[in-house]
C-alpha cells in the first residue's frame, strides 16, 4: 500500500477513556475531562506525568493548562484547540498525530468534555449574537430575521434542495435514524439503550423544521471522551492493540460559512467533506471498498446521505437507494455508527464517534463488525470539517 502522508502509519491511538453519557452529569466539565483522561492513560498504561501535549475543541470550558496542572505534568510542548464545534471531531487527532510524527510531542491527550444538556444547549437558537458582533455573528444577521435560528433550520435548507434534486424522502432520513437506534438499543453505554424505534415512530415524531422530525436530530448530552496519541513504535509496547492513524485531514471549501453556505452554486453536496475525503484516500492508499464500517457524523440524518456520496460509497444522488437497500444497517455491507451515533448513543461533538472507531479496530466494540481492518470516521458537516481513517497495523 502506497501512502503520501507524513503521518500515515506512523502514529497510533494507544489509550481510550470515557465517562457515562447522560442528560445531567452532576459534576463540572473539568471533572468529566479528568475522569476520561485518567481512564485513557490507565487504558494505555501511561503515567500522567508523561503527557506532554493536549488537543481539544474551542467552544469549551476545559482549558488544557488546567488539565495539565491537575495531571501533574511539568513540560507541555504542544497544545491546540480546533474551532467549529462538531467539525473539529477528528481534527484533534490529526494535530496530535502531526505533533508526534514531527517530534514536537511524544504523548498527546485528545479530549472533549461537555455538559451540553444540563449547562447550555447548542440547539436552542438563543446565542446572544447581537451582543457580540464578530464576523460569524454578523453573518447570521442575514438569516435569523427570516426565522433561521437553529442548526436544524440551517440543515433543513440543504435537505429540502437535496430532496427536490434527487428524490430522497423523509422516510429515507428516517431509515438512518431507525438503524442507529437499533445499534444504540444493544449498547449499554448509549442513552437510548433498549429503546429502538420504528419508521412509524420517526414519521410520527414532531416536526422541528420541515423536513426534519425530532428523530432526525441528534441528542444534547453530558459526558467526556479522551484518548492518547503516541508513536506506533511506542504503542506496540503498551497495553492495548495499536489503532493506527492511516489518514487524517481537515477541509474548508470555496464559499464556506458556518452551517449557512447557502450562496454556493449547488447546496446538494458537502464539498468541504469531499475535500477531506480526497485527502484521506490519497494519504491512506485505500478506497471505499477497503472500509468495513464507518462512523458518519449524524447530527442530522440528511447529512449522512450526503457524506456517503462525498466519500464515493455511492454516486451523487444515489445514497437514498443505498439506505433503502439497508446496506447501512446491522449486518449490511457498510454498517454505519454501530455505537448508536449521536442520534442514539450521545452527542459529545463526535469524539464518542472517534472512540467507536478505535473500539472497532481493536475488536472490542459492543456491536463489533466482523473482520474490521479499516474504519472511516467523519466530523460535523456544514462547517469546516475533518475526518480520519483508523486501521490495524
Amino acid at each position: 500500500m502506497t501512502t503520501t502522508s507524513g503521518i500515515a502509519g506512523k502514529v497510533a491511538i494507544a489509550g481510550l477513556g470515557a465517562t457515562e453519557f447522560s442528560k445531567n452529569s452532576g459534576r463540572t466539565e473539568i471533572r468529566l475531562a479528568m475522569e476520561a483522561t485518567l481512564a485513557a492513560l490507565a487504558d494505555a498504561g501511561i503515567e500522567p506525568g508523561e503527557v506532554d501535549g493536549f488537543c481539544s475543541y474551542t467552544i469549551d470550558k476545559v482549558p488544557e493548562y488546567e488539565i495539565a496542572r491537575l495531571l501533574g505534568t511539568q513540560n507541555v510542548t504542544f497544545f491546540s484547540q480546533i474551532p467549529h464545534g462538531g467539525g473539529a471531531a477528528c481534527a484533534p487527532v490529526l494535530q496530535a498525530a502531526m505533533a508526534v510524527a514531527t517530534g514536537v510531542a511524544k504523548t498527546v491527550v485528545v479530549y472533549r468534555a461537555m455538559n451540553e444538556r444540563s449547562w447550555y444547549r447548542f440547539g436552542s437558537g438563543s446565542y446572544g449574537f447581537a451582543n457580540t458582533p464578530t464576523v460569524e455573528n454578523v453573518n447570521y444577521g442575514w438569516y435569523m430575521p427570516s426565522g433561521l435560528h437553529t442548526p436544524a433550520s440551517w440543515v433543513a435548507m440543504f435537505a429540502q434542495r437535496y430532496m427536490y434534486r434527487y428524490g430522497a424522502t423523509s422516510e429515507d432520513f428516517g431509515r438512518v435514524a431507525v438503524a442507529v437506534r437499533d445499534f444504540a438499543a444493544t449498547n449499554p453505554a448509549a442513552f437510548f439503550y433498549q429503546k429502538p424505534i420504528t419508521l412509524e415512530d420517526h414519521q410520527k415524531s414532531k416536526w422541528i423544521c420541515e423536513p426534519l422530525h425530532l428523530l432526525d436530530c441528534c441528542q444534547e448530552s453530558d459526558g467526556a471522551v479522551a484518548m492518547v496519541v503516541t508513536s506506533l513504535e511506542r504503542a506496540r509496547d503498551l497495553r492495548q492493540k495499536p489503532v493506527v492513524v492511516k489518514g487524517a485531514a481537515q477541509g474548508i471549501y470555496e464559499g464556506q460559512q458556518i452551517m449557512t453556505s447557502f450562496y454556493r452554486d449547488d447546496i446538494t453536496g458537502l464539498p468541504e467533506m469531499g475535500l477531506v475525503a480526497n485527502q484521506l484516500w490519497k494519504q491512506s492508499g485505500l478506497t471505499p471498498a477497503d472500509i468495513q464500517t464507518a462512523v458518519i457524523y449524524d447530527h442530522f440524518t440528511p447529512f449522512v446521505l450526503l457524506q456517503l456520496e462525498e466519500f464515493g460509497f455511492v454516486p451523487r444522488g444515489e445514497a437514498k437507494d443505498f439506505i433503502r437497500a439497508g446496506h447501512h444497517r446491522r449486518g449490511g455491507k457498510l454498517p454505519l455508527n454501530p455505537h448508536g451515533g449521536q442520534l442514539g448513543e450521545a452527542y459529545i461533538h463526535g469524539m464518542n464517534g472517534v472512540a467507536e472507531g478505535v473500539r472497532q479496530v481493536r475488536g472490542s466494540a459492543v456491536n463489533q463488525v466482523a473482520d474490521v481492518e479499516h474504519v472511516l470516521v467523519t466530523a460535523g458537516t456544514g462547517v469546516p470539517t475533518s475526518g480520519l481513517i483508523l486501521g490495524v497495523e
